[in-house]
């Protein structure tokens, strides 16, 4: 990633984890349906042009869990027990019944937003979003297939360039939203296309691999509030997977990481109470506490990031006498990579690294998030430290606040081997579930 001028971060998949941990860059219109058809072929059940119209829940039922309030307004709302459908094409309508129900209904959210109403955005990092694709680019990284990201050079966003199989480029901005008014009118125009192409004219970087590309979309994408969670992921017999709980930021591509891994820990804990692993409540705990602390890991990463970007110039991802990122950007690696997540061979040291570089950093910048952090050996809380902030006035703060207290009263181990409350997941086919270890 390139920020004014310097020498860009970068993170090598493959020389991280081998042959076979190389990324794709992939048409996201084409990736959901490859992701589709492949539910289909191993057995399930698919339905397209299907609209859930409504979910039916039955009584509720009282669980003690130790997610503790965040999950009340889903628990309160009982056993989901079927769903009310209309075939859009046709129009026809139906009710399907089932014994569990995993919401991955994407942005939309229908149990978070329509039902627990616990849906909270986090107003710090609010932004919009416009892209396009392109043909005829130059090639950033020849031979790699790299994509590159870049700061916007008046610190209002950033701008992404990944190249795609088909020849084409997808090029976008996302700009803080409370700044996109300004923007357009300090550049004379409120058309989105002549605010686009003026904007990428501030990244350097890209502007010259665009050079003697063409724009080929006629209609610009757009999208906008983004970063939101939930308060709490499961309810009997329910699970929340994917956009549909949380959402941070397209840096790093944090929503698809974390869509993948909550829809695996959403079959792992079904399975794990179905096959009596556990209780469903247990189950349930489980499930919310992994989302949680997935999307609070990326947060720190993504929050650390926006920072440099908004602070142009300044140094805060590196140190005075350092040219680049790549301290950063490598202890940012087994987060962005999803080492962590996938139970890779990391050690303590590694992951208190990376938290640790996440919340000092944010710790110097006077006017963020834990600007009164403190790394103190002698500090209440532990050897590693402790955190007494101000008032947390958002989400951004409260989650930062959540990840440092994990760090400093936890066994870190517990992050790269997944115990949570005394379990950790095995993953094997055909045997998914939880296992009770000795912590």
């Amino acid at each position: 990633m390139g920020f004014y001028g310097r020498k860009p971060g970068y993170t090598d998949f493959i020389a991280a984890g081998g042959a076979g941990n190389h990324a794709w860059n992939v048409i996201r219109s084409e990736a959901d349906y490859l992701l589709f058809k492949h539910a289909e072929q191993q057995g399930a059940k698919t339905f397209d042009k299907v609209k859930v119209v409504s979910i039916e829940f039955d009584r509720p039922e009282k669980h003690n869990t130790d997610a503790g309030r965040d999950t009340d307004a889903i628990t309160d709302l009982g056993k989901p027990v079927s769903a009310s459908w209309k075939q859009m094409d046709t129009g026809a309508c139906g009710t399907t019944r089932f014994k569990y129900l995993v919401d991955a209904s994407g942005r939309a959210g229908i149990v978070s937003t329509r039902y627990a109403k616990n849906r909270e955005y986090n107003p710090g990092l609010k932004s919009t979003a416009i892209w396009g694709y392109w043909k005829s680019a130059d090639t950033y990284g020849p031979g790699e297939g790299d994509p590159f990201f870049e700061a916007i050079l008046d610190g209002s966003g950033w701008a992404w360039f990944i190249p795609l199989h088909d020849g084409t480029v997808s090029v976008g901005v996302t700009i803080k939203s409370a700044l996109v008014a300004e923007k357009k009118k300090a550049c004379g125009s409120t058309g989105t296309r002549d605010f686009y192409l003026r904007t990428l004219k501030d990244t350097p970087g890209i502007a010259k691999l665009l050079s003697g590309a063409q724009l080929q979309s006629e209609r610009l994408r757009t999208a906008s509030d983004w970063s939101y969670r939930a308060h709490g992921y499961a309810g009997p017999r329910l699970r929340i997977a994917g956009d549909a709980g949380c959402f941070i930021d397209p840096l790093f591509s944090s929503g698809v990481h974390l869509a993948m891994n909550s829809g695996l820990s959403a079959a792992v804990t079904i399975c794990a109470s179905l096959k009596g692993d556990c209780s469903e409540e247990a189950a349930m705990t489980w499930h919310s506490i992994k989302v949680a602390e997935g999307y609070t890991r990326f947060l720190l990463v993504v929050t650390s990031s926006l920072k440099q970007i908004h602070g142009r110039d300044k140094d805060i991802l590196n140190d005075l006498d350092e040219p680049g990122f790549d301290t950063a950007f490598e202890h940012f690696k087994p987060i962005i990579q999803g080492t962590v997540e996938a139970g890779g061979k990391l050690t303590k040291a590694q992951i208190a690294q990376s938290v640790e570089f996440c919340t000092s950093f944010i710790a110097k910048v006077d006017s963020g998030c834990l600007s009164d952090f403190t790394l103190s050996e002698n500090a209440p809380g532990g050897k590693r430290g402790a955190a007494a902030p101000a008032a947390a006035d958002d989400v951004c703060d409260a989650m930062m606040m959540k990840i440092v207290r994990m760090n400093r009263v936890l066994d870190l181990d517990n992050f790269a081997a997944d115990m949570i409350n005394g379990m950790t997941s095995r993953i094997k086919r055909g045997h998914l579930g939880l296992i009770k270890g000795a912590g």
